[in-house]
């Protein structure tokens, strides 16, 4: 896949788990608040692969 296909297929995924996370523990939560939920989710999911990127590329930690 591509990466604006990847970008959407995890938009839709951050959006979806946000919406059931903020129904779960703030049912009264705003829209606002369930976009910036959605906007953490999605920079949190780039951020572990960012890591788990670096840390397979780095043939020096290898014996």
């Amino acid at each position: 896949m591509n990466h604006i296909m990847i970008f959407i297929v995890q938009t839709i995924f951050s959006l979806v788990f946000a919406v059931i996370i903020s129904k779960l523990f703030r049912p009264d939560a705003t829209f606002l608040f369930i976009a910036g939920l959605a906007a953490f989710l999605l920079a949190a999911s780039y951020g572990m692969a960012y890591l788990r990127k670096r840390k397979t590329d780095n043939p020096s930690d290898t014996p």
